[in-house]
């Protein structure tokens, strides 16, 4: 008898469900329309919308908490990382230790906010005389205890340095996956965060972006130990795992000791998935800041009332770059990596 190396399928919403180590998953999908000289949607497309609050899709898009400028305006963290992975469209990114960047087109940010600190995420649209979509993942990995009070890090997956997996199946079908986390193949991604939980490898931390050719069929290897792990199809039709037909839009959380044969039909299937050790400590979170004690929590929001993580040195809470300016990363420490 075949065992069901299935536990559950689920819809997915929004933010998507996830499973310790990881805290919540987004996906935006965006269509914005041209941008105007201030890097933002014309004003009269802003009417009719909760500005501010705007997370219902109204013409393909939303503002989120942008005034002029779609985006995340600053806010703090706490206690947790997050892995923004951004598969079209720019975001750019300042934050309270000084530093900032602009990355997009594959390119992936892992900030671990450890102790604490402000960012801003604004998806500036660049381009005038064409239309500016969007499409990204920001995941949150938790911080285990004994890392929650770690110094803040940014750090830049460039595109050009994920491993790319590349196959065919029998039939000539197409099989890629971007290793952003974890090991696949022979392929190592680049390094996490350095007190990242994914940066101890016995955690088998993986993110991994899938997409099978129309066709296409790939067997997902076993994980060696007992992991959590979930697929999210977030794109395309037509996919099956071990025979059981995943509609489009949905979670699938899977026996990861077991290989997994995945097939996809009538589009090309686009997937990501998140897998981990989990770390099996309580947790306790409002908002942005995630411990593991009520009294903590409590601790954290004092603090940030108290220094707001180091304040906020830009003039703007949603700053942007230059409109010339192409993809880069300033650190804290003063380095800087030019790519286009």
């Amino acid at each position: 008898m075949t065992p069901n190396k299935i536990i559950e399928i689920k819809p997915l919403g929004f933010p998507w469900d996830t499973q310790d180590p990881f805290l919540f998953c987004a996906h935006h999908a965006d269509a914005y329309p041209k941008g105007n000289e201030n890097l933002g949607p014309q004003p009269s497309l802003l009417k009719g919308r909760n500005i501010g609050q705007d997370f219902t899709i109204k013409d393909g898009w939303r503002m989120y908490h942008g005034d002029s400028i779609p985006g995340f305006p600053a806010h703090p963290h706490r206690g947790f990382e997050t892995i923004t992975i951004v598969k079209e469209g720019i975001v750019d990114h300042a934050d309270s230790l000084g530093a900032a960047g602009r990355y997009g087109a594959g390119d992936v940010q892992w900030m671990t906010a450890g102790k604490g600190v402000q960012h801003s995420e604004m998806f500036p649209l660049l381009k005038q005389e064409e239309e500016n979509p969007l499409e990204l993942f920001q995941v949150w990995l938790n911080l285990s205890k004994s890392n929650k009070f770690t110094e803040p890090y940014f750090g830049m997956l460039w595109a050009d340095s994920i491993p790319l997996l590349k196959e065919k199946d029998s039939n000539g079908k197409s099989i890629e996956v971007n290793i952003i986390a974890g090991k696949l193949n022979g392929l190592t991604a680049p390094n996490p965060g350095p007190n990242s939980w994914a940066a101890n490898p016995d955690n088998e931390v993986a993110v991994w972006t899938i997409k099978l050719q129309a066709g296409a069929q790939w067997q997902l290897p076993a994980a060696k130990n007992e992991v959590n792990r979930t697929l999210y199809f977030y794109k395309g039709s037509g996919l099956s795992i071990e025979n059981n037909t995943i509609p489009e839009y949905h979670s699938i959380q899977l026996i990861a000791k077991e290989n997994i044969m995945l097939q996809c039909a009538d589009q090309d299937c686009y997937i990501l998935m998140l897998q981990g050790k989990p770390m099996k400590e309580p947790v306790a979170k409002y908002g942005p800041f995630v411990m593991n004690t009520h009294e903590e929590l409590q601790q954290a929001m004092q603090d940030y009332q108290n220094t707001q993580f180091g304040g906020w040195p830009w003039s703007r809470s949603d700053h942007v770059h230059a409109s010339v300016k192409g993809r880069f990363a300033r650190y804290a420490d003063g380095r800087e990596e030019i790519k286009s």
